[in-house]
């Protein structure tokens, strides 16, 4: 395991090779399954299995890049076997970030880790200090940051809030104390709080 401090980025190319090999027929591949495509590690998001006519049988997949969060589409013979990724999940919490990366704690073993802008990815602006998240690992390698569900965030900068303005207004952008800028209901106003899906990067509602 890494000592304290430890960077746990810098890997060079992201191409992953599985130190087990563990192999599923198309055939059983389920939702949830991460499997490799061309090196990268993907999650099976949706799977149809078709048998068109007097073609072969495959199955279609829609997969979700866990590196670079692309989400595409792909079919697999029904015959073909790929390589599946068992990954590994550290509940880890937010400490800092500075030019090497974000900097976190492992909240079961307290060993930190140095998590590098490769793979905190589009999580990044979403990531405070004391925030706890899920970190996928794949060999000992940290892949992917699975952020919370809902956080809450002050608003520092929207429009002034109409008179007209219900529940069921329209919306208008407003800057979160993040810095990332969202939609949100006309009524909202500087400084109020308000819960968001960071993950789809939408308002939920205001924070009680």
């Amino acid at each position: 395991m890494a000592a304290p401090g430890a960077r746990a980025g810098g890997y060079g190319p992201r191409h992953f090779h599985l130190r087990e090999q563990r192999v599923v027929k198309a055939t059983d591949i389920r939702r949830g399954h991460v499997v490799l495509i061309d090196g990268q590690p993907c999650r099976v998001m949706e799977f149809t299995h078709r048998t068109p006519g007097n073609l072969r049988a495959f199955v279609q997949l829609r997969l979700r890049n866990l590196v670079t969060g692309n989400t595409f589409d792909t079919r697999v013979s029904a015959t073909d076997f790929l390589d599946e990724a068992r990954l590994d999940t550290k509940e880890l919490q937010v400490l800092y970030r500075d030019q090497s990366g974000v900097h976190v704690m492992d909240t079961r073993t307290y060993e930190q880790y140095s998590l590098d802008e490769e793979i905190v990815g589009d999580a990044g602006p979403w990531l405070q200090p004391e925030m706890v998240v899920q970190v996928e690992w794949l060999n000992g390698r940290p892949i992917a940051i699975d952020l919370p569900t809902v956080i809450e965030l002050d608003v520092v900068e929207t429009s002034p809030v109409m008179r007209s303005a219900t529940k069921t207004a329209s919306t208008k952008p407003a800057k979160l104390s993040n810095g990332v800028t969202v939609q949100v209901p006309d009524f909202i106003s500087e400084g109020q709080r308000v819960r968001v899906d960071p993950r789809e990067g939408k308002y939920l509602e205001r924070a009680k």
